[in-house]
């Protein structure tokens, strides 16, 4: 069976990138009828919140994306423990004493000879009896996992053949000195407990999937396939990682981004098929393949969200909306017929408000300076309501017959006068639906 997983940690709430990781891992799991983890790497228990985790929820049932079943890794530190004994036995797992700074000092020294800044296992080399006196110093050690100094080679999902010289790469920390496991180590063993059978990430962990290779081997697993997606840049190429922060998942949903114009961008952004509007999650399943998808840094406009979101809208049925329109105080009896004038002129469903309150109570009259004249004749020729259909043809009609006016200059400074924009839906259409014409008071 597929396997994939989610698997964020929950320091903060989620963006347009985590959900393009999450997205993807969904839709292959979906396609396949396999499974899709939720998990929790929440092993930094000074930085996860429970905050973070009911948002990060909220989100993905408010996309409809499901999780067949859920992990946390701060309930699995007994079992990072054991592999970790497991590879200490085995000599995979070497302490080290090492404090940032003389890490960063031989760094530097490395660089200014004009080597690759990789640790030079200097911790390794210790005996008992150094490791001995460098404690009872006060130091403490930390944990790295011993390369096999060979190439690790993988077919990736998305890149096609890779390879990495694990001579070019540093043992990985796994273990901190305070105990705290690190992702590299948990989620090589989740990943491998779990049966997890494909993961797809973003292509900065390419060097980490290299070194996970090893390690889920190393714990007696198998390395599942992994396919790395490009990373999101901004409309201009410009890098979007400083302003993932505003492009949280929760205030595109509180700017009226439509979940299906999220998903069918996600799903379809950085890859050669165009994005075009979905409704549901299996239509997107059903057309998604990673080999569509490129290595080329994607870019990615929020302001592209907003066309999406307006055809999304348009679809909707009035059933889909009913309660919002009869909250905005317009009458039953005139709520489909709000919804057909209104959902043809919005972007985002919070602008039927803006519809509902030139409906109820009016708008500002919009009044060319040479159009006053005219406008004070005509008001009084429009009847009192309610309005109907006809209204708007009689009315202009009468206008036209008492002023001589025709075509555009008799239309439109009349829809001005009476919406307060020269822009709009049928006037026939939309006057039914108007309680008062300010123009006329």
């Amino acid at each position: 069976m597929t396997v994939t997983r989610f698997a964020p940690s929950p320091t903060g709430y989620i963006h347009v990138g985590n959900l393009r990781t999450a997205l993807m891992n969904y839709l292959i799991a979906r396609k396949s009828g396999g499974q899709f983890i939720l998990r929790l790497d929440d092993t930094d228990q000074e930085r996860s919140k429970q905050e973070y985790i009911d948002a990060l929820k909220q989100d993905l049932e408010w996309l409809g994306i499901e999780w067949d079943r859920e992990e946390r890794q701060s309930l699995r530190l007994e079992r990072y423990q054991e592999m970790a004994e497991k590879l200490k036995a085995d000599g995979k797992l070497y302490e080290c004493f090492e404090s940032p700074t003389e890490l960063d000092l031989k760094r530097k020294k490395q660089l200014n000879m004009g080597k690759p800044p990789v640790y030079d296992r200097s911790s390794y080399r210790l005996s008992e009896e150094e490791k001995a006196a460098l404690r009872a110093e006060g130091k403490e050690g930390y944990w790295r996992f011993l390369l096999d100094l060979e190439r690790i080679e993988w077919t990736d999902g998305i890149l096609g053949d890779l390879s990495i010289d694990a001579a070019s790469v540093s043992d990985p920390v796994l273990i901190k000195a305070s105990g705290q496991v690190l992702y590299t180590f948990a989620s090589s063993v989740d990943d491998s407990d779990m049966g997890v059978t494909d993961i797809v990430r973003g292509g900065d962990h390419v060097t980490n999937t290299a070194t996970q290779v090893q390690i889920i081997r190393a714990i007696g697993g198998t390395p599942p396939n992994f396919a790395h997606h490009s990373l999101l840049t901004g409309p201009n190429g410009e890098e979007l990682s400083k302003r993932l922060g505003a492009l949280s998942i929760r205030d595109l949903r509180e700017s009226g981004v439509a979940p299906e114009a999220l998903l069918s961008m996600m799903a379809r952004l950085g890859s050669s098929q165009p994005v075009e509007l979905k409704m549901s999650l299996d239509e997107l399943a059903d057309g998604f393949e990673l080999k569509h998808f490129g290595s080329a840094p994607t870019k990615f406009d929020s302001n592209d969200l907003i066309p999406l979101t307006r055809t999304r809208n348009q679809h909707l049925p009035y059933s889909a909306v009913q309660e919002q329109i009869l909250g905005l105080g317009i009458p039953a009896e005139q709520g489909e017929l709000f919804w057909q004038v209104a959902s043809q002129n919005i972007d985002t469903l919070d602008d039927l408000k803006g519809w509902a309150d030139l409906c109820l109570n009016g708008a500002d009259p919009l009044i060319d300076e040479e159009d006053r004249a005219f406008v004070a004749e005509a008001m009084p020729l429009l009847p009192q309501g309610p309005f109907t259909e006809e209204t708007w043809k009689n009315w202009t009609a009468d206008v036209k017959a008492a002023t001589g006016r025709k075509g555009k200059g008799l239309f439109m400074p009349l829809r001005k006068a009476v919406t307060g924009m020269n822009h709009g839906p049928d006037m026939s259409q939309l006057m039914p639906l108007l309680h008062k014409v300010r123009a006329r008071d």
